[in-house]
């Protein structure tokens, strides 16, 4: 098929430009792909952080043309007639907040009708609702010829906009780029200065409200009352709130057992960190999906993940790691606990390794090729 792939890829940083980047390399071996991104994704006024990073370029996209500036309604046209002018079999746009609702229905009616178009929602409606925000989303996705969800609560959002919609719900696929040197656990741990018998839990990626940090740092206590000997990595960057989570480990008192690196991980240092850990932890109190565990899969670790959204479609419950209700610090204690205790970090390592094709860039790129030439849907 002659494809034209839209979405943040390298130098952008995050997990959407990461997965467009897995995603363009897959499609690629059987497929002409275009990769289009974008001029400017977010303008400063609503993004103040910085949001390219160069320091590493294992993600990149070779050829990609960068022409999309969300904010120029005159660029965004020249854009839909640029893809028209291709002859796309398929257009693929990466969807995962309203902000980009203008800038994609521009580009739809550009494109014209006739050139099908597929959305790969990573969140059909934003973690952090606004208002409009239903209206934004649906402005765009009802004009959507088929879809791509990573998780059935997506799947019933999607069709509260859509109800007739064409879409396959794939699993998140996983993340195994990240392994560059190969480390070692000991390695690893000698790198961050932990020690071989310390118990290490991590929490990786942005810190949000939603994603229930506090109640893994109001855990902790309860884990180290049985077991001295656990420490918990934070990783990743702190919004305005961070003193809140502050105020929580000293109201704890777990600060010597609690390491904060506050700030965005360049892709070459995530591998330390989860090569270091036994046990990547996923508190949130709401999700559709996360990346994070498709990391921590791609590092053959277990995850501790709550009963929400597509989470548990992804963590196999006493296989690949347990399932807990949301907002309870004692639950994840019992949890922690029961995974030392049991020893499981090889069964659950193992487990984690039969679940490859089922989270793998080649079943996603199936589920695309079955909606893209049949319009088959799984409803």
């Amino acid at each position: 098929m002659k494809i034209v792939l839209i979405g943040p890829v390298y130098p952008y940083k995050g997990g959407i430009a990461h997965y467009t980047g897995m995603l363009f390399r897959t499609l690629e071996k059987k497929h002409e792909v275009s990769m289009i991104s974008y001029k400017l994704q977010y303008p400063r006024f609503l993004f103040r952080k910085q949001q390219k990073d160069f320091s590493s370029d294992l993600f990149k996209v070779e050829p990609c043309k960068y022409l999309i500036n969300t904010m120029n309604p005159f660029n965004i046209v020249r854009v839909g007639q640029k893809i028209k002018k291709i002859e796309p079999d398929l257009v693929i746009i990466q969807w995962w907040h309203p902000y980009f609702a203008p800038c994609y229905r521009l580009l739809e009616i550009s494109i014209g009708k006739k050139i099908q178009k597929m959305f790969i929602c990573h969140n059909v409606f934003p973690h952090e609702r606004f208002p409009m925000d239903r209206f934004l989303t649906k402005l765009v996705l009802k004009h959507g010829d088929s879809f791509i969800v990573h998780s059935e609560s997506d799947a019933e959002d999607l069709l509260t906009i859509k109800p007739k919609a064409k879409y396959k719900n794939n699993p998140h696929p996983t993340y195994n780029m990240f392994r560059i040197k190969n480390m070692s656990k000991d390695q690893a741990r000698e790198e961050l200065g932990i020690s071989e018998s310390e118990k290490v839990l991590l929490f990786f990626g942005f810190v949000r409200e939603y994603k229930g940090l506090k109640y893994l740092l109001r855990a902790m206590p309860m884990i180290r009352s049985k077991m001295s000997d656990v420490r918990l990595m934070v990783v990743g960057t702190f919004g305005e709130d961070k003193e809140d989570y502050i105020e929580i480990i000293n109201e704890c008192q777990i600060s010597e057992c609690v390491d904060i690196v506050d700030g965005y991980t360049p892709d070459n240092e995530v591998e330390k960190y989860f090569t270091a850990c036994d046990l990547v932890v996923c508190p949130y109190e709401s999700a559709t999906q996360s990346g994070i565990v498709q990391i921590a899969y791609g590092f053959e670790k277990p995850v501790i993940a709550t009963n929400v959204g597509g989470l548990p479609d992804v963590v196999t419950d006493g296989k690949t790691g347990f399932i807990i209700e949301p907002r309870n610090s004692g639950a994840l204690a019992e949890a922690v606990e029961k995974y030392y205790r049991e020893n499981q970090e090889a069964v659950f390592a193992e487990c984690v390794k039969e679940e490859a094709y089922r989270f793998s860039w080649d079943r996603m790129v199936e589920a695309i090729m079955s909606l893209g030439k049949d319009g088959s849907s799984n409803k």
